[in-house]
């Protein structure tokens, strides 16, 4: 369902080992707003959720919580981690999109 790249996984896993939260995972979700309709964002998510409401899947070592209406926008996507002149940061890469913003925050299906 959404593949995290391994670049992304040790980052993702850094990063929660910095916060002291090694059990814990990342999630995704979709929600409105941007320039495009949509936006992406991620979090650290330390509490357990549960199976019956979340998506719980397992990439390269990673556990992502997805909700279930954001599953339906990313299916297939890809959770990668950029480190460039800009700076870093997670990316998605999204086959559902049909258009982004020049920024990359922000799609419309």
């Amino acid at each position: 369902m959404i593949n995290v790249t391994s670049v992304a996984a040790e980052k993702i896993t850094e990063l929660l080992s910095e916060e002291g939260k090694p059990e814990a995972g990342l999630r995704v979700f979709v929600q409105g707003g941007g320039c495009s309709g949509f936006q992406y964002g991620l979090m650290i998510e330390d509490t357990a959720p549960t199976a019956d409401v979340d998506r719980i899947v397992e990439s390269n070592g990673v556990r992502l919580f997805v909700d279930p209406i954001s599953v339906r926008y990313l299916k297939g996507a890809e959770v990668d981690f950029v480190d460039n002149l800009s700076g870093g940061g997670f990316t998605i890469k999204n086959p559902n999109a049909k258009s982004t913003c020049g920024c990359g925050s922000s799609f419309s299906v």
